[in-house]
């Protein structure tokens, strides 16, 4: 082959691989269901360091009672940021024994830490102001299967 082809050849392997790779918003969670003041949620689950590493990244919109629990395996400080997230959330921290610590807004985009004040097992995502609107708030408790 000419070398003047290689760049070429190269160029179409390299776009004909990147069509073939899937698209990372295409990941399958699993499903978990908790509750909360006697209402049940039917969530995503992130239950693994690639899921969570995923989270809701790359995804242009989400239904309006749809949302994501993380489990960090382990309690501990936990930190959520929101690169490649392109729609705005709150998330509310939540402690082993259920309890929530914290609800803060994060903005699509914002590198920065959003960081639990207290050690939690749980991180859960919605969309911006749902937690508001459906009467959730610190304090309050969420009943979480073990899986």
């Amino acid at each position: 082959m000419p070398k003047r082809r290689l760049p070429s050849v190269i160029f179409l392997l390299a776009f004909i691989t990147s069509l073939t790779l899937a698209n990372p918003a295409d990941s399958v969670f699993p499903q978990i269901q908790i509750k909360v003041k006697q209402n049940v949620y039917a969530l995503e689950y992130a239950n693994t360091f690639e899921l969570r590493s995923q989270g809701l990244m790359h995804r242009e919109e989400m239904c309006g009672s749809c949302g994501m629990l993380f489990n960090f395996k382990q309690s501990r400080q936990a930190g959520m940021w929101m690169k490649n997230t392109l729609i705005p959330l709150d998330v509310a921290f939540i402690r082993a024994d259920g309890k929530i610590t914290d609800i803060k807004a994060m903005q699509p985009h914002d590198l920065s830490t959003t960081a639990s004040s207290e050690q939690v097992l749980y991180a859960w995502e919605m969309n911006q102001g749902w937690f508001a609107q459906n009467a959730i708030q610190v304090g309050d408790t969420v009943v979480i299967p073990s899986k």
